[in-house]
């Protein structure tokens, strides 16, 4: 890298390319091939085979400031389209049937491709409207979640527990977090998990050193 001018020391620099090239290795070997990558849209997660979270999307017109009472109602009846179009999506999920994914790709040109007269709405409505293939990726794969609740519930605790530690120990901290919500997505005892890596056995619930008979 340092033959192409690239500062070795610069860590800001160095982690795009580092993820760029674990990136390029995995496509390079056909790993995660088939995997679908949902996101709230932010920048590093838009990679490969793309999915927009449905929640984040609809937050956008929660953060509409209407100035009349027009303005307002107008946003209400959107809002109200598009949670009964993910509901709908939802219970699709559930039994998917390919007869259904034209009138939902209708319905959902219907909700975002319509104009209210509400300039700051409709322009949200087109900017959602262009994500179109990104938000209805659930019908391609319906094994997909709509939103990324779970994501971001699982990464909840390192979060909080780094503001409140400052940061101290946080490589530490993380990949022990980490194990432990693996574990409870296993159905796995985390106290024996860690017994195990360490070497110790348990016996009537107690943990003993195991030693080498040599």
């Amino acid at each position: 890298m340092a033959s192409k001018g690239i500062d070795i020391l610069d860590r800001q620099l160095l982690r795009p390319v580092a993820e760029a090239a674990i990136w390029g290795a995995i496509r390079h070997h056909g790993l995660l091939g088939s995997t679908v990558i949902v996101s709230d849209d932010a920048g590093q997660f838009r990679v490969a085979n793309h999915a927009l979270c449905w929640i984040h999307a609809e937050r956008l017109l929660q953060k509409l400031m209407p100035a009349t009472p027009k303005q307002e109602r107008l946003v209400t009846t959107t809002r109200d389209l598009v949670w009964r179009f993910y509901k709908a999506l939802k219970v699709w999920k559930q039994q998917p049937s390919p007869q259904l994914i034209t009138g939902f790709r209708r319905r959902f040109d219907k909700i975002f491709a319509r104009r209210t007269g509400y300039d700051t709405l409709d322009k949200l409505l087109a900017r959602l409207h262009r994500r179109k293939a990104e938000l209805l990726k659930v019908l391609e794969h319906p094994y997909i979640p709509l939103h990324t609740n779970a994501s971001e519930n699982d990464i909840r605790s390192f979060v909080t527990r780094r503001k409140i530690s400052g940061g101290d120990g946080r490589i530490a901290r993380d990949v022990m977090l980490g194990l432990m919500k693996t574990c409870q997505k296993l159905g796995i005892s985390f106290y024996h998990f860690l017994g195990d890596r360490l070497g110790l056995g348990a016996q009537d619930g107690q943990f003993h050193l195991c030693r080498n008979s040599s």
